[in-house]
C-alpha cells in the first residue's frame, strides 16, 4: 500500500507538469472503472475510479479518490473520530490493472457518452483537484468515499443530478451492506454492532461501487444511455470459499451456551462487565466520532453501560437496588428486541439477546428467593 502511494505521488509530479496544456482529441474516452471486492476490510465493498484514455495524446490514466496512508499519525483514532484524510491520486492504467489482477479483483469498465466539451471539462476538473487542496477530503463511510466523490464530480460536469439511486428507494443502507460481508462473520458482526440508526435509513445516496455501476446502466443523458459500452477488463478467478466454524455465528452460540451452563457469580460479573464495556465504547464513540453512522446507536440497549450499575449492586449483595436496575435493563432489552425485529441483522444479535435474558432472569429470580 505504501509503495502504491509513493508511486502515485511520483506519477502525480510528472503528470501535473503537462496535464494543464493537454487538449483531448476526438478519440478521447472517459469511463468509470468498478473493481471487485477483496478480503481486506477496506476492500470488502469494491472500488470506483475514473479512466481517461486518449491515444493521440499518449494518455491512459486512472483517477482514484480512494487513497489513504496507513502511516498517518494516530490513524485508528482519526478513522474512528471521522477526520481521517483521504486523497485523490493518479496512476497509469497498466499499473492500475496490474494491482487489481494481483489481488484477484475484477475490473469492469463503462464508457460514457459525453461530448468532447464535457470530457475536456471533466479532465480539467480532475487535474485541478489534483493540484489543489481539493485533492484531500475527509472520509465518510456513506457520504464521502471513492464512489460518491466520482458521482458528485460527474453530476457537477453534467450540470444536473443525472446519476442517482433508482426511485423509489425501498432498501436501507444496512440491507445493501449486509451481503458484502457474508463470508466475513466477525467483520459483519462488528459492523452491525457499531453502526447506528443512520444506516437503517433508506439508501438515497449512491455510495457503493456496484450500486453505482447498476445505476449507470439505467442513466440517460439527452434521451440516450449515458453508458455506451460495458466491458469486463479482468474477471477474477473463482475462489472456493470454505466455511469455518471459527468464522461463523455458531462459535458465538457455543461460547454463550458454555457461559450459560457454567452459571456462577464470577462468570456473571465477568460477562456483564465485558458487555457493559462494549456499551461504554458505543456511547463514547457516538459522542466522540464525527461519523453519523455510529451516532444514536441503539445497540447500546443490548450492550448496555447500565450493566456496570447493576453489577455494582450485585457484587455488594444489595438486592433491592440490584433488582431495580435489573428490571430497567430487562425492559430496555425488550425495547431493543422489538425495535430490531424487522432489521436484517436480527439473527446476529439474537444469541446475545437470549443470553442476556437468561442471565438477568436467573439473577433476579435467585436474588428474590434469597
Amino acid at each position: 500500500m505504501i509503495k502504491k502511494i509513493l508511486f502515485s505521488f511520483l506519477l502525480l509530479l510528472t503528470f501535473t507538469c503537462y496535464s494543464q496544456n493537454i487538449r483531448l482529441s476526438d478519440q478521447a474516452e472517459v469511463s468509470i472503472l468498478t473493481c471487485g471486492t477483496g478480503n481486506e476490510s477496506y476492500s470488502l465493498y469494491g472500488h470506483t475510479a475514473v479512466r481517461i484514455k486518449d491515444i493521440p495524446n499518449q494518455l491512459d490514466i486512472v483517477y482514484n479518490y480512494g487513497t489513504f496512508d496507513f502511516e498517518t499519525p494516530n490513524f485508528i483514532l482519526k478513522f474512528v473520530k471521522g477526520d481521517l484524510q483521504y486523497f485523490m491520486s493518479v496512476s497509469n492504467y497498466p499499473n492500475f490493472e496490474y494491482g487489481y489482477r494481483y489481488e484477484n479483483r475484477s475490473i469492469y469498465e463503462q464508457k460514457l457518452q459525453l461530448t468532447l466539451t464535457k470530457k475536456q471539462q471533466l479532465f480539467e476538473s480532475l487535474n485541478s483537484d489534483l493540484q489543489s487542496e481539493n485533492r484531500f477530503y475527509t472520509y465518510k463511510f456513506i457520504d464521502r468515499n471513492c464512489t460518491n466523490m466520482v458521482v458528485d464530480k460527474l453530476n457537477t460536469i453534467l450540470s444536473d443530478t443525472i446519476i442517482q439511486t433508482q426511485k423509489p428507494v425501498e432498501i436501507t443502507y444496512r440491507e445493501i451492506l449486509f451481503p458484502y460481508s457474508k463470508n466475513h462473520f466477525w467483520e459483519q458482526l462488528g459492523i452491525n454492532i457499531i453502526f447506528g440508526t443512520k444506516v437503517d435509513q433508506k439508501a438515497e445516496r449512491l455510495f457503493l461501487p456496484f450500486e453505482f455501476l447498476e445505476s449507470l446502466k439505467n442513466t440517460t443523458l439527452d434521451n440516450k444511455p449515458l453508458v455506451s459500452e460495458t466491458t469486463t477488463l479482468f474477471e477474477a478467478k473463482p475462489v472456493n470459499y470454505t466455511r469455518s466454524f471459527f468464522n461463523s455465528i455458531y462459535l458465538v452460540i457455543i461460547l454463550l451456551l458454555i457461559l450459560v451452563l457454567l452459571y456462577n457469580k464470577s462468570i456473571n460479573l465477568i460477562y456483564f462487565g465485558f458487555v457493559g464495556l462494549i456499551g461504554v465504547f458505543l456511547c463514547g464513540v457516538g459522542f466522540y466520532s464525527l461519523h453519523k453512522e455510529v451516532m444514536w446507536n441503539y445497540n447500546a440497549l443490548l450492550f448496555n453501560p447500565l450493566y456496570f450499575v447493576f453489577l455494582y449492586y450485585y457484587y455488594k449483595n444489595n438486592n433491592k437496588k440490584m433488582l431495580f436496575w435489573g428490571k430497567i435493563i430487562a425492559g430496555l432489552l425488550l425495547v431493543y428486541l422489538l425495535y430490531i425485529l424487522n432489521k436484517v441483522h436480527l439473527y446476529l444479535m439474537t444469541p446475545f439477546i437470549v443470553t442476556h435474558f437468561i442471565f438477568l432472569s436467573r439473577i433476579i429470580v435467585t436474588q428474590k428467593k434469597g
